[in-house]
């Protein structure tokens, strides 16, 4: 009887939960075969070394949260307003919010401490960044506001989590559809 290997997706994945759950220290072979509930042999059939799985984390994070996405996003089609609602909806639905945004939050983090992932990290921001800009140039003749929008929603994105301010008698899920009509708006 063959003996089945725990895939490498599921490595990397188990530690993407981990780099969220603690940082990169806690990505550790041994914790990540206890978590997936295996030997870490199994992990050396797949990754050189510590080292090696970090890089492919980077790699999946990247792929799944910018390119994947994008891919996502464009493949329904629609004009440019309709590809920004439809990318605002994907990355804040709970699903991502619970996930991705934690693992990118983790990853904001490390690239604090480490160059060559605030080197990664960059290079992800940018082209997050570019493909907005090429969405909302689409409908704004002015650079200087494709650039607001493009920050806007890039800032929404990573630091609304972290605002705990009352609305007055809006709720947050009111105040944001509102800013995201005002940022779609073709003359604000």
């Amino acid at each position: 009887m063959a003996i089945a290997r725990t895939p490498r997706s599921q490595w990397i994945d188990e530690g993407l939960r981990t780099l969220a759950a603690g940082g990169p220290e806690a990505v550790r072979v041994e914790a990540l075969a206890q978590a997936l509930g295996v030997t870490k042999g199994g992990f050396y059939g797949y990754f050189a070394n510590r080292g090696a799985l970090l890089d492919e984390m980077l790699d999946s994070w990247e792929l799944g949260t910018t390119e994947e996405l994008i891919d996502q996003v464009e493949s329904d089609g629609g004009d440019a307003v309709a590809r920004i609602r439809r990318l605002i909806a994907i990355v804040a639905s709970a699903d991502r919010i619970t996930t991705t945004v934690t693992i990118d939050l983790a990853i904001r983090d490390w690239a604090r401490r480490d160059p060559a992932v605030a080197d990664r990290l960059r290079r992800v921001d940018n082209r997050r960044m570019a493909y907005l800009r090429e969405l909302f140039a689409a409908f704004c003749p002015d650079p200087a506001d494709v650039e607001t929008r493009c920050l806007l929603v890039y800032s929404l994105y990573i630091g609304n989590h972290f605002i705990a301010a009352d609305h007055g008698s809006q709720t947050r899920a009111e105040v944001l559809e509102h800013t995201r009509n005002w940022l779609l708006a073709r003359n604000n």
